[in-house]
């Protein structure tokens, strides 16, 4: 969410930023200029009648002492016009803040300087390619079929039990999905990020908190009795652990590491884009989140993109890197790079990881602060990344590892798989 005291100082740049999002912003921006004004008036009234009232009061008991009942009775009859004009007064300027509140979330985040102008994903930058993409032998399959050739992962089954987009994983495709898990989490940790077990479910001040919610409330599975959110990823459990938090400067910056499940609702659409592993309702995948001072976040994020490349690298999987427009970019991001897999069975780019500056869009919502060296309290910034959404991952090693004698495992997964191939 964006500090009232921000926009207020940087009207035209906003309008300016929020114009790459596809978004006109100049009411939007007037309209919470003018109910903070409306706030502050309503604030300054409240408390000069409230220290009327408390200066009638302290006169009203002298004047007992001193013996003046009368004049005492007569100031005790306008503390009591005053009480319940501060009433109304308070009432007036809790519905005016909750509006103000109301406005605030509809606000995405500013996108970032670097932030290409455009409306949809065509319109993203491609900012790196790396690998080579393998030729495959005559009759290659995408990896829906090679799943049910190898028996490794049955879609039908997870409809069967569950519905459509909670597929089944079998013998040695969930020992490879675990093994992805566990090198995942092993090259985060090794890279200085502490893991975390995190809880699959998480109360409304979490979803709030990250910006889930009231943005994405319909993709969200939701417990009606609890009131409890499935989670759509790790980074709403996650970042929320430091909701309401105030940590010291030297604290800076933390970085944590978690795999989970994660449920979508969002709905999906038909054809071979989505088929198999393209999308589900319900994945495993391995996020990294980083709570930064604000002079070195986009240095983070840099480092953050360098690390999951490392990864992609190990698994020598053909990969690029996008830059998302503002037409493509989240509600809650500043910056975002996406990183995609190339499908040679499918001959197309499978998204497998975005990795994101929030600034302090998402701060401001928790109130996460720390104390800068100034002794003063200065909302810090909070970033995430995949590292990396398993199932397209997954459909990459299929596909482009397959051979006519079975589908060969990366060699950096093989301590982990027990095992060299598919077949």
């Amino acid at each position: 969410m964006l500090q009232v005291a921000f926009i207020r100082e940087n009207k035209e740049l906003i309008v300016e930023r929020l114009a790459k999002r596809n978004i006109n912003a100049v009411q939007m921006i007037e309209e919470v200029i003018t109910f903070d004004e409306d706030r502050r008036r309503l604030q300054a009234e409240l408390d000069n009648t409230l220290a009327e009232s408390n200066t009638l009061s302290k006169e009203i008991g002298n004047l007992y002492k001193s013996g003046e009942v009368d004049k005492a009775n007569e100031l005790k009859a306008k503390t009591a016009q005053l009480k319940s004009s501060s009433k109304e007064l308070s009432e007036l300027l809790n519905a005016k803040a909750e509006a103000l509140n109301a406005l605030l979330y509809k606000i995405p985040n500013v996108p970032n300087e670097l932030v290409p102008a455009g409306n949809t994903d065509a319109d993203n930058e491609e900012v790196f390619r790396a690998g080579d993409i393998p030729v495959l032998y005559d009759g290659a399959q995408p990896h829906w079929e090679l799943a049910k050739k190898y028996d490794i992962i049955d879609f039908e089954l997870g409809n069967k039990i569950t519905g459509a987009g909670f597929p089944v994983y079998k013998g040695k495709g969930a020992r490879l999905q675990r093994a992805l898990i566990a090198y995942f989490l092993d090259k985060n940790t090794a890279a200085g990020y502490t893991e975390f077990q995190l809880p699959h479910l998480v109360n409304e001040a979490s979803g709030f908190g990250t910006g889930q919610l009231p943005d994405k409330e319909g993709q969200m599975y939701h417990v009606g009795e609890d009131n409890l959110y499935l989670i759509p990823t790790a980074e709403v459990p996650g970042t929320n652990i430091f909701r309401d938090v105030v940590l010291n400067e030297s604290e800076l910056p933390i970085g944590i590491t978690g795999y989970t499940p994660c449920f979508r609702r969002e709905a999906g659409s038909y054809g071979a884009h989505v088929r198999g592993l393209n999308r589900l309702h319900q994945f495993d995948k391995v996020e990294i989140l980083r709570v930064e001072h604000p002079s070195k976040s986009y240095d983070a994020l840099d480092g953050m993109v360098a690390h999951v490349k490392t990864i992609l690298e190990e698994l020598k999987l053909p990969y690029r890197i996008l830059r998302l427009c503002g037409g493509d970019l989240g509600f809650t991001s500043a910056l975002t790079y996406d990183f995609e897999v190339f499908s040679t069975a499918q001959d197309r780019w499978l998204e497998i990881s975005s990795v994101s500056n929030f600034e302090t869009f998402q701060a401001n919502r928790l109130k996460l602060r720390f104390k800068n060296s100034d002794g003063k309290n200065e909302l810090a910034h909070t970033l995430n990344g995949s590292s990396l959404a398993l199932p397209r991952v997954l459909a990459g090693i299929l596909e482009n590892y397959q051979t006519e004698e079975g589908i060969v495992i990366p060699e950096i997964l093989r301590p982990y798989t027990g095992f060299s191939i598919i077949n």
